[in-house]
């Protein structure tokens, strides 16, 4: 704790201090839970668009299947050329938006490939796009966290040592000055005793 100084002015600045804090924390809590309820939303979500895209990759594979060709499809006829982010904010924290992605598609012969190859490279592309999503999102929480860590320290700041601490030193600055005062009274009444005492003396001498 660090050394203040036992004066009436002091104490009007931790009184002040006191006040801010309290102000202050409830704001930071209303933070701190708001950012807990969107992590866990966005990581729900994350875990959805990524079922999604293992469901979607079961019902590609048995749709190929079915053509028996399966080597006719190569996973790189479908690239990823351009993905598309906005921006949003939570509780102050500017986080990525997923808007969607262009893609290309490689070079490959209308007549040797089969008719069904366009509608693979559809589904392959929605897939992809799941897997954009997915991450977009999962940094969407590892921004919220950092921001929940930050405001979580801060909490625990005010709560566990700014606010004790501060009332500590107005208690300590308060126990002071109220010895100073009853000090200064009792010296008063000395000092009039003598005081008095030495005019009684001189009164006798002068009889």
């Amino acid at each position: 704790m660090a050394k203040i100084k036992l004066t009436k002015n002091e104490l009007k600045v931790q009184k002040d201090a006191l006040k801010m804090y309290k102000r202050y924390l409830p704001t930071l809590m209303l933070k701190k839970q708001q950012l807990q309820t969107e992590i866990r939303t966005i990581d729900a979500k994350a875990k959805q668009v990524r079922q999604q895209r293992v469901e979607l990759e079961k019902e590609f594979n048995d749709w190929i299947a079915v053509f028996g060709e399966q080597e006719a499809f190569k996973p790189d006829m479908v690239t990823v050329s351009n993905i598309k982010k906005g921006w949003g904010n939570i509780a102050g924290v500017a986080i990525p938006v997923y808007e969607g992605a262009d893609f290309a598609r490689g070079d490959y012969d209308l007549y040797e490939t089969p008719l069904w190859i366009d509608m693979a490279a559809d589904r392959m592309e929605k897939a992809l796009s799941l897997d954009l999503e997915a991450e977009v999102l999962d940094e969407q929480v590892r921004l919220l966290s950092k921001e929940l860590r930050t405001t979580t320290q801060r909490v625990n700041l005010f709560e566990k040592v700014k606010i004790p601490e501060t009332k500590a030193n107005i208690k300590k600055i308060t126990v002071y000055l109220g010895d100073e005062q009853v000090a200064a009274v009792v010296r008063s009444k000395i000092s009039k005793k003598k005081l008095q005492a030495k005019i009684d003396g001189e009164e006798e001498a002068e009889a």
